[in-house]
């Protein structure tokens, strides 16, 4: 039995939540890479290098398409993790409404300039040569049909995973991967499309993931999100779009970025530099998905966590980032690093050409960004959630344009494309930088906790004295708990008879899990999360488990006359308690008891 005074004990249960939720995370976030990849490699195989350019002059169109969607995710993901953890379920179902709605609106008009762009030339902007003009028209097209399955997919996705229903995501991801792989075959490397071909493809993937995610809503399935007009707030449009304008501004500096670090390596590094930068990014953004997919999970925990006003749960997130997640990305890092050269022959089959060496040390030093951007986004995920609007704003400026382009136009005069490569390195490392300093700042003195390096409020959530985090893993421990929330009742001036009501309804309704929800599956280890806090007189009892879906409600009331005490206990809290709410988030049961 460990307090909070013992985080690597008390984390477990939100690091065994952060590990289930993150490979159907990474998947998505690797939905567009993995369309990136395989367009990447039958444009270069079955096309050509002019095809290659053109995946790569659409990269600022994909980007702000990319912000269109993160604004709308991370937004509503953001108001429904609040929401749900405040026990705000009708709300989070008025801002699932909304955020649908949006999306079909700003998919209906990306898609008709993705049209007008494409039949009124508004494409010469981009390149003044003619071939690439006509393929980029081509490309244009072909994804114009696949972005409203895109936008409107990447939302079901957040609420399927809110509730617990990954799997569906999973087969959706998957069916998007083979058919865009059969896509491309048939139409680029049989009927010969060229990339319109490509692009083709891809939607046809996008239409699939969606469909599938659709089925569910339009069958009545779920069970905490379902879709009406009723519950549309006017006032929720401009409440999601201001929460998620911050993920967006990324997106958005990082297209205007694109469009300048094209000026930048046409300049010093020619048409080898596009189509190598090209090709990096198009394979690093499978490898991308991992911190994406790390801050995703981070962003819907922190989300839940600041909606409870759970601080120590907060801060788990960041420890499990620094313990886990940044030493698994170097891993994966160290071996793209090794295997450099036989990557760069899948695209460029001559050693020692110029696109050749200028792909192979982008592969090399671009993927060192990765490890310092999962510490850096993790801390531009903190300060979104947490409203920190100026940190959003240094971050948006300097993460998305600023730093890249400054030290771009510091090294490439002198290093060419290497100098862009390194540009980026050093900007994520400026930004981790900046959130060190804006502690330093807000406390006045270095950090000497991830309270202090998180820069949390003082008065955010319980005080560490009016609050207590422990662990039952069985029967033993429901006791041994019981005893000490009657000793922290009674060291916060409880009175006797609530002090022995908090006691009994812990042991009563932690036991009934022990007892009966770890041995419903086919899990092992599986674990209660007990936190206990005192709020003025209010004393709040929470229960988390990980076990199988079980609102208690739906039992109190059963009788049954050939077992009168079947159930007793059940009632008996249920009677008794001053409130109790369950919600099941993320996979995780959560009964509050107040007292």
């Amino acid at each position: 039995m460990e307090t909070v005074d013992k985080p690597e004990k008390t984390g477990n249960l939100v690091t065994k939540l952060y590990f289930r939720l993150l490979p159907i995370q990474i998947l998505l976030a690797a939905i567009s890479a993995v369309n990136d990849l395989v367009s990447s490699l039958f444009a270069s195989n079955y096309v050509g290098a002019a095809a290659m350019g053109v995946v790569g002059l659409y990269s600022p169109i994909n980007m702000l398409l990319s912000a269109i969607c993160t604004m709308m995710v991370s937004g509503s993901q953001i108001l429904c993790g609040k929401h749900m953890g405040a026990n705000q379920i009708d709300r989070a179902q008025g801002i699932f409404s909304t955020d649908i709605l949006l999306a079909a609106f700003f998919g209906g008009l990306y898609v008709l300039l993705h049209v007008l762009a494409a039949m009124f030339n508004w494409l010469n902007i981009f390149t003044a040569d003619p071939e690439i003009r006509k393929y980029l028209s081509q490309y244009v097209l072909g994804k114009a049909i696949g972005i409203l399955p895109f936008i409107i997919g990447q939302q079901f996705s957040v609420f399927l995973s809110l509730e617990n229903k990954v799997r569906r995501t999973t087969i959706a991801s998957v069916a998007f991967i083979i058919v865009n792989l059969i896509a491309n075959f048939i139409f680029v490397q049989l009927l010969r499309m060229e990339v319109f071909g490509i692009a083709l493809a891809s939607s046809c993937g996008l239409w699939a993931f969606l469909l599938i995610q659709l089925s569910y809503y339009l069958g009545g399935k779920s069970y905490l999100f379902k879709f009406s007009i009723k519950k549309v707030r006017m006032s929720d449009f401009g409440t999601i779009l201001l929460v998620g304008i911050a993920g967006a501004l990324t997106y958005i500096y990082q297209a205007l970025r694109g469009v300048i670090a094209n000026v930048l390596i046409n300049k010093y590094a020619g048409s080898a530099g596009l189509s190598a930068f090209a090709t990096v990014n198009s394979f690093l953004g499978l490898f991308w998905a991992i911190p994406s997919g790390m801050m995703t999970v981070s962003r819907m925990l922190m989300s839940v966590y600041i909606g409870e006003e759970d601080r120590r749960g907060l801060t788990d997130v960041m420890r499990n980032m620094f313990r886990w997640c940044l030493p698994l990305m170097s891993a994966v890092i160290a071996a793209i690093v090794l295997l450099a050269g036989p990557i760069t022959n899948l695209y460029y089959h001559v050693p020692g050409e110029t696109i050749y060496n200028y792909t192979l040390w982008g592969i090399r030093l671009m993927s060192i960004v990765l490890p310092v951007a999962v510490v850096e986004m993790h801390f531009m995920c903190y300060a979104q959630t947490s409203g920190k609007q100026l940190m959003i704003q240094l971050y948006g400026v300097i993460d998305g344009v600023a730093g890249v382009i400054g030290f771009s136009l510091i090294l490439m005069p002198f290093m060419s494309m290497n100098g862009m490569y390194l540009a980026n390195i050093l900007n994520s490392a400026f930004c981790i930088g900046m959130a060190v300093v804006y502690s330093i700042i807000f406390n006045k003195r270095f950090p000497r906790n991830m309270d202090d390096l998180m820069a949390i409020p003082a008065q955010f959530g319980v005080s560490k004295e009016n609050r207590m985090e422990l662990t039952i893993r069985n029967l033993e421990d429901v006791v041994t708990v019981a005893n000490t929330v009657s000793r922290f009742c009674r060291e916060h001036g409880m009175d006797e008879r609530r002090t022995y009501l908090s006691s009994l309804f812990l042991e009563e309704m932690a036991g009934n899990v022990v007892e009966h929800g770890f041995i419903k599956d086919k899990k092992k280890n599986h674990e209660v999360g007990i936190r206990v806090s005192v709020k003025g007189d209010i004393f709040i009892l929470r229960i988390n488990d990980d076990c199988i879906p079980f609102n208690p409600e739906d039992r109190k009331d059963i009788f049954d006359p050939n077992d009168p005490a079947k159930n007793m206990g059940l009632r008996m809290v249920y009677h008794m308690a001053r409130k109790i709410e369950y919600h099941n988030i993320l996979g995780l049961n959560v009964l509050t008891i107040q007292v």
